[in-house]
């Protein structure tokens, strides 16, 4: 027992000097974030002509000269792209930070679960038969359900007695991931040359094509994933231990376990189906906030969102403009930035460990 009581803080408490700083920071970061997304591109918007636009909408002026062009591209194509960019790049991060606490291992990330693949074979499924029941939202729709649907199986194909293996969890993620990419790839094969443009583009992600209409569409069930999660932060810390250590404390194991995998389905979902599978957000956010901070989910889950919202921004930001007037897929973007420094945390803890 006194091992375990030595053992409890070191999972449960972040360094202090870490604790006090990161999320001031990390908000500080974001608002400069949104600054520049919104103001830097071929029309430039100063911060205070931002300031006036959005304050115009609430019936109050500011002596700020503002063109009609500037409030154009402000509110109907800059504000609602970089929102969605931090709803999504929020969702990633978070989604990304409960599964590794689940796993209890710092390389998972959403696509283990079956959702981001499952997504995209629902919306590939859309463009190549051309159906649009439900007009500009036929395609979210379509990828959401079919991403949840698959999560929704991986989980239960899982589950024995009662309980969820976290080994099977990730190996019938894996099967399941495969049998969708597959799946995706025939109907790729089969589209014609309209549809495997719109499929090549989707499956890159981006931002392009965010509407006022598709980020109220992501905002409730992100930001309901994104409410509940810190809710689990103690009982991740636990997990650290070991699921029968947790269990021993007083977790409900499955309880947390089904929790986390439906709130990261859920926030992952959204942000999929509407703005494509974006690789490494996931992944890159949690570990940042590890690194700076300490392991204690009560502090990164929130700081991971914060941390992910700010990193997407910037990603679509310079999506748009390294190859202006084109535009870069952002998800190209987050994998140019993801890869090297995957590479780096391997070679991190080979120096660490002293592997040959």
């Amino acid at each position: 027992m006194s091992a375990t009581s030595q053992t409890i803080p070191v999972a449960a408490a972040p360094r202090p000097r870490g604790r006090r700083v990161l999320i001031p920071l990390l908000l500080a970061f974001l608002i400069v974030s949104l600054l520049l997304g919104v103001g830097l591109g071929p029309v430039l918007v100063p911060p205070e002509a931002v300031a006036a636009i959005l304050l115009s909408k609430l019936g109050l002026t500011l002596d700020v000269p503002v063109t009609p062009q500037q409030t154009a591209v402000l509110w109907n194509i800059r504000l609602p792209r970089v929102l969605l960019g931090a709803l999504s790049g929020a969702a990633l991060a978070v989604s990304g930070a409960l599964l590794q606490g689940v796993f209890r291992n710092p390389l998972a990330d959403p696509g283990l679960i079956g959702v981001s693949s499952g997504a995209a074979l629902g919306a590939v499924a859309v463009i190549v038969s051309g159906l649009a029941p439900l007009g500009l939202f036929t395609l979210p729709f379509a990828a959401f359900v079919s991403g949840a649907a698959t999560t929704l199986l991986v989980y239960r194909l899982s589950r024995r007695h009662g309980r969820t293996d976290v080994a099977t969890l990730l190996l019938v993620g894996l099967a399941l991931n495969a049998v969708a990419g597959a799946a995706t790839g025939l109907l790729t094969y089969l589209a014609d040359d309209a549809a495997l443009r719109s499929i090549v583009f989707w499956t890159m992600g981006g931002l392009g094509g965010a509407l006022w209409e598709t980020l109220l569409a992501a905002t409730p069930g992100i930001a309901l994933a994104l409410l509940l999660a810190p809710r689990l932060g103690r009982a991740l810390n636990l997990f650290a231990l070991g699921e029968v250590e947790a269990r021993h404390l007083g977790v409900k194991v499955e309880q947390v376990k089904r929790a986390a995998v439906l709130l990261a389905a859920l926030a992952t979902g959204a942000s999929v189906a509407l703005v494509g599978p974006i690789g490494f957000i996931g992944l890159i956010v949690p570990h940042m906030v590890r690194l700076a901070a300490g392991p204690d989910h009560r502090l990164l889950l929130p700081a991971a969102a914060l941390g992910g919202a700010s990193l997407l921004i910037l990603a679509d930001l310079v999506a748009r403009t390294v190859a202006a007037p084109a535009e870069a897929p952002v998800g190209l973007i987050t994998a140019l930035a993801g890869g090297p420094f995957f590479l780096a945390l391997i070679l991190r803890s080979r120096w660490r460990y002293g592997w040959e």
